[in-house]
């Protein structure tokens, strides 16, 4: 018979870093309730309420080395309340009358919020350091490529010419709004709450705390947290909601920068390419040539993930009236599930992105490849200089354009046999002008604005 505690999820054998696995694990999850219950035992007989000698020793207890994991589940599986089972095994291994002060004035989710907003603080941390590694190898090879030429492509057409450098750059600038985003966003997020059963502070107030919103606010701020300010008897869902967006809104760039990459790896494309261990490497259990985007493809669908748990968190944000238990058992999925995946996916993509495969060579014969078809807009400007009207000069290199293609001509023949055109430019100054080289526009200015505002915001050199 098998073992029925065998590995099921992917996050536990597969997927995501060790280090923010720590970060949201159970262990971790017990660890920050035993800290807050110690907090609030020491704020208390800051205000008098309790023995100084109690909030010290249940200090010196509320950890793991003391508190039993195994201890706290055996009690959960007598009484089925988690919280209170943490409670009752601190309260056994306190000494003397200490552990019957534990929990006093407070509601669970008082606690446990808290908690979690102090797990929530470490995870971003991470998040924010992912953040700035990503941007600054994109920045770094956006410099590197800040004037390497490739063809750029709306509708999956082959549009106008662009740099490598530019591409990369509007992926790097993105990943900053990301990063300014958290930034802003923690204000909001990381906040607790000790307001009780229905956010009064009735219990404090009954105990003996003059003021319990500065009581609460005092707490919080020596575990370095803000503080909800319209609490019910839960720190409310908003807050979540907008953490797991921003997961979601970082997955989606990171799937978008995967995506651009695989398509640009395409076989008849070639031009940008996930780099392969020729040596040992597996591309196919059958296709023994084939070096397939893995990395890439796996992101994509550790993205999706990330933003399938915007369903689940929204609809737990909606409560009856003071509060239900109904987010509990979905934010146990949904918030540390979130985390590891979108740390998991931005330290891949860094990774490949730092090992980039460019094929330059690829990347100028793919520029031709239209024989010319792609300076069409450029042969309207130098029209329009000439005197022309944009729609009339449009019109013209419309028909050209049209022409060669139908004819499979370059559009420098097609060009100089047309009559408009052919009487107002010479061939070598038509060939100057169909160029793709020559039309690259700022694209290396832009490419440096991008790499200053990397600098400016970390203060790194690129």
């Amino acid at each position: 018979m098998k073992d029925l505690f065998e590995p099921v999820c992917p996050l536990d054998f597969r997927y995501g870093r060790d280090k923010m696995k720590r970060i949201l694990s159970h262990p971790a999850r017990v660890r920050n309730i035993l800290k807050v219950e110690a907090a609030l035992l020491e704020e208390l007989a800051e205000e008098g309420l309790v023995p100084p000698e109690a909030a010290q020793e249940v200090r010196e207890k509320a950890t793991l080395e003391h508190v039993s994991l195994k201890r706290v589940e055996e009690i959960e599986g007598e009484i089925r309340h988690d919280l209170m089972a943490i409670v009752k095994a601190l309260t056994e291994v306190c000494r003397g009358d200490a552990g019957r002060y534990i929990h006093l004035g407070v509601t669970s989710y008082d606690i446990i919020d808290t908690a979690i907003a102090l797990q929530l603080k470490d995870a971003l941390d991470v998040i924010e350091e992912d953040l700035k590694g990503l941007i600054v190898e994109l920045a770094r090879k956006a410099k590197e490529h800040r004037e390497t030429p490739m063809i750029g492509r709306t509708h999956g057409q082959h549009a106008v010419p662009i740099t490598l450098g530019l591409k990369l750059s509007v992926w790097t600038v993105e990943f900053l709004r990301h990063l300014k985003r958290l930034e802003e966003a923690k204000a909001r997020v990381l906040v607790g709450k000790m307001s009780g059963a229905t956010g009064t502070g009735a219990a404090l107030k009954a105990l003996g705390v003059e003021d319990t919103v500065e009581f609460e606010r005092r707490l919080l701020e020596k575990l370095g947290l803000g503080r909800e300010e319209g609490s019910t008897q839960i720190v409310q869902r908003d807050r979540f909601n907008e953490l797991i967006s921003l997961m979601a809104n970082i997955s989606t760039t990171v799937e978008k920068v995967a995506t651009e990459i695989r398509t640009l790896q395409r076989t008849e494309i070639g031009e940008l390419y996930e780099v392969f261990d020729v040596k040992s490497q597996v591309g196919s259990s059958t296709m023994a040539h084939k070096r397939n985007p893995i990395t890439l493809e796996n992101i994509t669908g550790l993205a999706r993930m990330v933003r399938a748990n915007l369903t689940p968190t929204f609809e737990s944000s909606i409560q009856w009236n003071e509060r239900d238990l109904a987010n509990s058992s979905a934010e146990r999925f949904t918030i540390p599930h979130t985390l590891i995946l979108t740390d998991d996916i931005l330290v891949k993509l860094k990774g490949a992105i730092g090992s980039l495969g460019v094929d330059r060579e690829r990347m100028l014969k793919n520029l031709y490849l239209t024989k010319g078809a792609v300076m069409a807009e450029a042969l309207m400007i130098e029209l329009v200089k000439k005197g022309y009207g944009r729609q009339e000069a449009h019109e013209v290199v419309r028909r050209i354009a049209m022409r060669a293609q139908e004819r499979d001509q370059h559009m420098l023949d097609a060009a100089l046999k047309d009559g408009v055109v052919g009487k107002l430019f010479g061939r070598e100054e038509l060939a100057e002008i169909l160029d793709p080289l020559h039309y690259i526009g700022d694209s290396a200015r832009r490419c440096d604005e991008v790499i200053g505002l990397v600098e400016k915001s970390l203060g790194v050199r690129i």
